[in-house]
This record gives structure tokens, C-alpha cells and sequence, in this order.
């Protein structure tokens, strides 16, 4: 067999072997939160446009939700404005909000959407804010001090939570062939622009839309347990027993607990893939192994 006669061999092995997972995520919605080193390094960035633009190509319907904390950090020092942390939840006064809704809004999803159109896609830029896309409420950190009698109550800004989602914007698009590219950005009823975690908002996405499944692109392989190993098939029950006895725990517990949230508001399945690995979306979705830690219903 010649070389070339072999790699053609190799390609429709992996095609036909893709195939039961084409059919059976044809039609079905997949909400993906794009972030971490697959949103900085080059090649992982083209890796990323590629495989939506596959995904839809071949029926299934990909809806991203995207971050941009370290780009809204660096531009803030840039600035020369200090950021300051609080529960891991950036305060966000108006100076700050402005940077955020000209990184979110501009910078970062305008670059995905590119990405994706110079890859034969046909991808749309949305903020929360278009077409009441997501409404969101202020949020307030609750710390409990010895010294206090009664928990304080802290406010850091224009931070937010989700309060709802009009699914009908992104329906619209999805339905016209487009890639819906989200930045996390809602608006309250004071009219006030809100920062939201990007995780919080695609776990809701994908709620709302009745998503096949939510994919969680990380700088991690995964969920790891109390002595490093991967943990690959978890239901419900052992998922809230890790958070439980502390194995999950630090960064990963919101993204566990969104994950969670969604996998019981009926999504059929959640995934922290690991987004340092080239084509981590097509290895999740397209092979019998799969990638990084998959939370079910049952």
C-alpha cells in the first residue's frame, strides 16, 4: 500500500467512525464556554473556528459563550488601573465596566467571529445586551466573619448573575445557519450593564435552549481526584459527594457546580474538556473515548 493510499485509508477510518456521532447530534444544540489557553495561543484558536465550523457543516448546531478575563486584566494595566479580586469575583466599578463591555463586547468576540468566518462559517457577535438577550441582577458576595454578629455583605460593583435568557434571539440564529459567539454581558432592570461569569452564563444557555450538551473548555485535563487521576464518568450523586468531602474544590467548584446545575435542569450531559489540546470540541464529541470529565443525569 502506498503512502498516499494509506492516509486515505487512515481519513475514511476516522470519517466512518465519526459517523453514529454525526447522526446522532444532528439537529441537537451544543453550547460550548470557549476560554483559557484556547483562546490565547494561535493554533489553538484556528483549531477551535475549524471545528465549529465542521460541527455545522455536518447539522449540528454549536452556540458559544466566551470569556476574557486575562485580556480585560492586561488592558486595565494597561490603563494603569490596579484589578482587585474579591472571592474570585472581579470588582467592577464603571471605569472598569466600560473596559469590560470594550474587551467582552468588542475585542475578544469580534476576534472569535472573524476566526470562524475566515474558516467558511457564518458566525454572529452578540453581548447579553442585544435583543434582551440575558437579563441579569446585581450580585452581592456574602463572607462570614467570627467578629461579626451577622454575615457582611459586600458589593463589588456591576457583577452579575443571569435572571433570564431570551432563548428566541439565539433560536433566530441558529435557525438561519449562523454561529451564535455570546460575550457574557447582561443589562438589569436599573439599566445598568452587568459582568457575568462566562461558565454561569453557559450553563444557563444551555438550560434554556434544552442543549444536548455543555461543553466547558478548560486549562485542565478534566476533574481530578484527591491523588491527581482523571475522573471520566460521574452522575449526579458522586458529583455532589466530591464537593461534599472537598476533592472538588478552589477554581473548578464553579465550573463543577454549573455543570451540576445544568445536568439537573435537563441537559443531557456536561463535559470540562481540556481546551489545551488541539481539536478538543471533535475529540469530545466525535470518538468513543472522548475528552476530560463527563457529568450525566443517570
Amino acid at each position: 500500500m502506498s503512502l498516499n493510499a494509506e492516509a486515505a485509508h487512515n481519513v475514511a477510518h476516522v470519517l466512518t467512525k465519526a459517523l453514529p456521532y454525526i447522526q446522532r447530534y444532528c439537529g441537537k444544540t451544543i453550547v460550548i464556554k470557549y476560554g483559557g489557553n484556547a483562546m490565547v495561543d494561535e493554533e489553538l484558536k484556528h483549531s477551535f473556528a475549524r471545528d465549529l465550523v465542521l460541527m455545522k457543516l455536518v447539522g449540528i448546531n454549536p452556540v458559544v459563550v466566551h470569556g476574557g478575563g486575562p485580556q480585560i486584566g492586561e488592558l486595565l494595566k494597561r490603563l494603569g488601573k490596579t484589578s482587585e479580586f474579591i472571592e474570585g469575583m472581579r470588582v467592577t466599578d464603571k471605569e472598569t465596566m466600560d473596559v469590560v463591555e470594550m474587551v467582552l463586547g468588542g475585542l475578544v468576540n469580534k476576534e472569535i467571529v472573524t476566526l470562524i468566518n475566515n474558516h467558511g462559517g457564518q458566525a454572529v457577535g452578540l453581548s447579553g445586551k442585544d435583543g434582551g438577550l440575558i437579563k441579569a441582577k446585581k450580585m452581592h458576595i456574602t463572607r462570614n466573619s467570627p467578629e461579626l454578629n451577622a454575615p457582611e455583605i459586600i458589593d463589588i460593583g456591576h457583577v452579575g448573575e443571569v435572571e433570564s435568557i431570551n432563548a428566541s434571539v439565539v433560536n433566530m440564529l441558529v435557525q438561519g445557519d449562523f454561529i451564535p459567539v455570546i460575550a457574557p454581558i447582561g443589562v438589569g432592570s436599573d439599566g445598568h450593564s452587568y459582568n457575568i461569569n462566562a461558565d454561569l452564563v453557559a450553563g444557563k444557555m444551555a438550560e434554556i435552549l434544552k442543549a444536548e450538551k455543555l461543553l466547558l473548555l478548560t486549562n485542565t485535563p478534566g476533574l481530578l481526584d484527591s491523588d491527581g487521576n482523571l475522573l471520566t464518568d460521574l452522575d449526579i450523586p458522586t458529583v455532589k459527594a466530591l464537593i461534599d468531602d472537598g476533592t472538588i474544590h478552589g477554581g473548578m467548584l464553579p465550573k463543577i457546580r454549573c455543570a451540576l446545575e445544568a445536568v439537573q435542569a435537563g441537559v443531557n450531559r456536561a463535559h470540562i474538556v481540556d481546551g489545551r489540546v488541539k481539536h478538543a470540541v471533535m475529540l469530545e464529541l466525535f470518538t468513543d473515548e472522548g475528552m476530560g470529565s463527563l457529568i450525566r443525569r443517570k
